[in-house]
């Protein structure tokens, strides 16, 4: 097959999974913690000719020796940019925003295998009733948000105000005059290119930390006892992704062109075959 065949073949499919990222990105704008994805590439398998018999005629080349031709590229990786959005303050009694990088939300998640602690950035909290004055604290999707020991935070009685502090408590000021005080699972998150999305603006750990040889210590810190200083929420506030429209849009535009240049390469390798073939 035409080598500019195989080259232009190769990169447009990888092209391809550029873009979705970049849609992905786009799609979710408006997604609270949502943490944009940027992909990188590396050279696919470069040959190497040795067409030069003599190494004698090729004193004083200031090139490598010989003739390397690729065999396009491919996504090496897509990395997870943890950096700050943006706080838009909605004076919601439940609605939190992490004010440092790295820290996300403990939420224990029921999937075909019974169940999974993942980790979120949306701190939009809802009240989920259990029972007769009881109350669960969920997520938007009815998932538990968990305490810094792995437990569901469960309010009993009824409520009538709720302040979350800096350093992640929860303090519930009961009808009755009582009080009752939770401490959220906030956990800071070391090396989050680890990180598999869930989907529902949920990340976990990958099935595979073996063979990648990791640890979940290598990977995500429980900021328990002393650490919980660390933590650096505000309430009444939620976090916006930290996608940047206008740049997603001007990648967009480029990989667009890239893949243009690639479509065009395969036709003008056809029409020189066919030129070729042409040939009486």
């Amino acid at each position: 097959m035409n080598r500019t065949y195989i080259t232009a073949t190769n990169t447009l499919s990888q092209l391809q999974k550029q873009m979705d990222v970049i849609s992905n990105n786009i799609a979710n704008v408006d997604t609270t913690g949502y943490k944009k994805r940027t992909a990188s590439f590396t050279d696919l398998l470069v040959q190497e000719f040795q067409n030069q018999g003599d190494p004698a005629n090729e004193v004083g080349r200031l090139t490598p020796n010989g003739i390397r031709q690729g065999s396009g590229a491919k996504l090496s990786q897509v990395q997870m940019v943890i950096t700050q959005g943006s706080l838009k303050n909605t004076d919601r009694a439940l609605d939190t925003a992490f004010t440092k990088e790295g820290q996300f939300y403990r939420v224990l998640v029921q999937n075909e295998n019974g169940s999974d602690i993942q980790y979120t950035r949306d701190g939009a909290f809802y009240l989920s009733p259990t029972g007769e004055n009881e109350m669960l604290l969920v997520n938007s999707n009815g998932n538990q948000i968990l305490d810094e020991n792995d437990n569901p935070i469960i309010i009993n009685g009824q409520a009538k105000e709720y302040q979350i502090n800096e350093n992640g408590s929860l303090l519930v000021y009961m009808n009755n005059g009582g009080q009752q005080s939770f401490n959220l699972g906030v956990t800071r998150v070391d090396k989050p290119q680890f990180l598999e999305q869930k989907g529902n603006n949920l990340l976990g750990l990958p099935a595979n930390m073996a063979e990648l040889n990791v640890t979940r210590e290598d990977i995500l810190t429980d900021l328990t006892g002393i650490d919980r200083n660390q933590i650096s929420i505000k309430q009444g506030a939620l976090e916006q992704s930290n996608v940047d429209l206008s740049k997603e849009m001007t990648d967009l535009i480029q990989v667009q062109r890239s893949y243009q240049f690639q479509a065009r390469s395969i036709n003008l390798a056809d029409q020189m075959m066919g030129l070729v073939n042409g040939i009486r």
